[in-house]
């Protein structure tokens, strides 16, 4: 284990596998070049608050990703900033896509985020790099 974070009272790592949807799961990223800026648009915000991208699967309606947080910042906490910062900063560099919105906001209310065991990272980054295909199954 050698991913181990260590901290004034405690050792260890918070892995997360997020996901969250496009407001009304409309199909906001079926371009290449939207998909890209909307990507670059969560490390962005990731960067900026220590929040470590494992692995990031953008699909055409909704987001999976593998995160590992900082001690000081909660799931739901985590999950905002990420949502709120990208959409601030792909409506900043693609504001025509606001207009498909009524209410300008770019993700649904809510997501998902579960805790990732130390032996499951494989499983999980292998299920959001391999998205297209389980989409394809239903």
């Amino acid at each position: 284990m050698t991913n181990l974070k260590h901290y004034s009272h405690k050792v260890g790592t918070n892995f997360w596998h997020i996901e969250f949807a496009t407001k009304y799961r409309y199909n906001m990223f079926g371009k290449f070049k939207q998909q890209h800026l909307v990507e670059a648009c969560i490390r962005k915000v990731c960067n900026r608050h220590n929040i470590k991208i494992y692995a990031l699967f953008v699909m055409t309606d909704h987001i999976h990703m593998r995160v590992s947080l900082p001690h000081n910042i909660t799931e739901s906490k985590g999950l905002q900033l990420i949502k709120g910062g990208s959409a601030y900063y792909f409506f900043k560099n693609h504001p025509k896509s606001r207009l498909r919105l009524p209410q300008g906001h770019l993700w649904s209310s809510g997501g998902c985020a579960t805790t990732v065991g130390y032996n499951d990272v494989d499983t999980v980054d292998n299920y959001i790099k391999n998205q297209v295909q389980h989409h394809a199954l239903a």
